[in-house]
């Protein structure tokens, strides 16, 4: 009932999305400064065994640290070739996904009562997907909520929704990755394209926002990889590269970097988010909403992206709702 009062803003909560958990001293402020209950942590992503071409789990996390002291929420990244397997065996899959999350919260001493499940499902993987929702919630007996994408809100008669208690609209990676000057992450006038969509979908939705960024690594015009943990600032630093407009770098000579080769010539196009872009995001949401969203989920906390923002960002971002 109290999530009904008018004037409670929504909840700032995280994704955790690294290998091994454990705060930096910056994470730790973070989540000291904005009240941060929940957290919504990777357990293990699933994708295909490269001989068997049978579902396996990938990367497990590793918990360095105890996360006593707040709400976990395991999130399995589920890849949508999973789903387009035409003998997929769902209730097998299900079972063992379940047991895997069991297991990792038993050794930590965890007891996690709502379990995210993160697939871009399309139309071709939709009836294993959804299938899957089906065993899955009544396996766990848990709250389930799914990642919902912008087009499975616009095209959702023909994506269809599954059976999940709510849903997290990922308000990014909109564009697709090339060698243009836009912005894959996020762009407003892709967003436009899809939100009076919100107001006739049915599920209870809360929002996630990026605050990462990343170079988007091109040669000879072709996009060759996407480069983590590259911001403007730290670019703008390294003698090794040129600014020649307001997101591209051109590699004045040949260099490593992170242990990525960087041919002469080579061009580097940073992809962030700003301050403003976020304020942005949560106003054009506002304003297309019925029912506000309870959290808003930023992804991901990592001291190389909090380094990127002014403390009360998070807080300033909330406020619109």
């Amino acid at each position: 009932m109290l999530s009904c009062t008018k004037n409670e803003k929504p909840l700032i909560s995280f994704y955790y999305w690294k290998t091994m958990f454990k705060f930096s001293k910056i994470e730790k402020e973070a989540l000291d400064e904005n009240d941060v209950q929940k957290l919504y942590v990777r357990y293990f992503d699933i994708g295909l065994h490269p001989e068997s071409n049978l579902p396996i789990p990938i990367s497990p996390v590793r918990f360095e640290q105890n996360p006593k002291g707040y709400t976990i929420v395991p999130v399995v990244f589920i890849q949508n070739k999973i789903m387009l397997q035409p003998s997929l065996d769902v209730e097998n899959l299900a079972q063992k996904t379940f047991d895997f999350i069991e297991q990792i919260n038993s050794k930590n001493k965890i007891d996690c009562r709502e379990i995210q499940i993160d697939c871009d499902w399309t139309l071709n993987s939709k009836e294993n997907y959804l299938k899957f929702i089906e065993v899955f919630k009544k396996l766990s007996k848990k709250k389930l909520s799914a990642t919902i994408r912008l087009h499975q809100v616009k095209y959702f008669k023909k994506t269809k929704i599954p059976n999940v208690d709510s849903g997290v609209l990922m308000y990014y990676n909109m564009g697709s990755i090339a060698p243009d000057s836009l912005n894959s992450i996020y762009d407003q006038k892709v967003a436009e394209r899809y939100l009076k969509s919100l107001k006739k979908y049915p599920l209870h939705l809360d929002f996630a926002f990026s605050i990462y960024s990343w170079g988007v690594h091109i040669r000879d015009n072709k996009v060759i990889g996407l480069r983590s943990k590259m911001s403007i600032s730290t670019l703008e630093k390294d003698s090794n590269f040129e600014k020649t407009s307001p997101v591209f770098f051109r590699v004045k000579h040949s260099n490593y970097k992170n242990g990525i080769f960087y041919e002469e010539n080579d061009l580097l196009k940073i992809e962030e988010i700003k301050a403003e872009d976020l304020k942005e995001m949560a106003e054009d949401l506002q304003d297309n909403l019925i029912e506000k969203p309870n959290e808003i989920i930023f992804y991901d906390l990592d001291e190389f992206n909090l380094n990127n923002y002014e403390k009360n960002i998070f807080k300033q971002v909330v406020s619109w709702f």
